[in-house]
């Protein structure tokens, strides 16, 4: 199923369907992009490198910061071990993608 944004609403909060890219030169939130198969993407880096759970840490400690969300209420629950991630984040589902698109739309690199 082809996705026309990265956030979806789940039972009992958002996934988020992010790209990431370990060992870059700075932590950043890039924006948006489109996958090859048509869904869309968060597109983010750390600085972290991709072993025993650094990169999964960094991207979950961006992204709570970024959007000040808490990082206990954020989880990697598909692909911990692939650049594609889903974080599940606790919450209002449906508040939480408002905010979060209006984040993506002025406040990325």
């Amino acid at each position: 199923m082809v996705t026309a944004s990265p956030f979806a609403i789940a039972e009992g909060g958002l996934r988020v369907m992010v790209r990431l890219t370990p060992k870059a030169s700075r932590d950043r939130i890039q924006g948006l992009a489109d996958e090859a198969d048509g869904n869309k993407v968060v597109k983010a880096q750390v600085t972290a490198v991709p072993e025993d759970g650094k990169a999964n840490a960094a991207l979950i400690k961006l992204l709570s910061k970024q959007w000040r969300v808490p990082k206990t209420d954020m989880a990697v629950v598909q692909g911990a071990a692939d650049r594609r991630k889903v974080i599940f984040i606790s919450g209002d589902g449906a508040a939480l993608a408002l905010r979060l698109e209006q984040w993506m739309t002025s406040n990325h690199d």
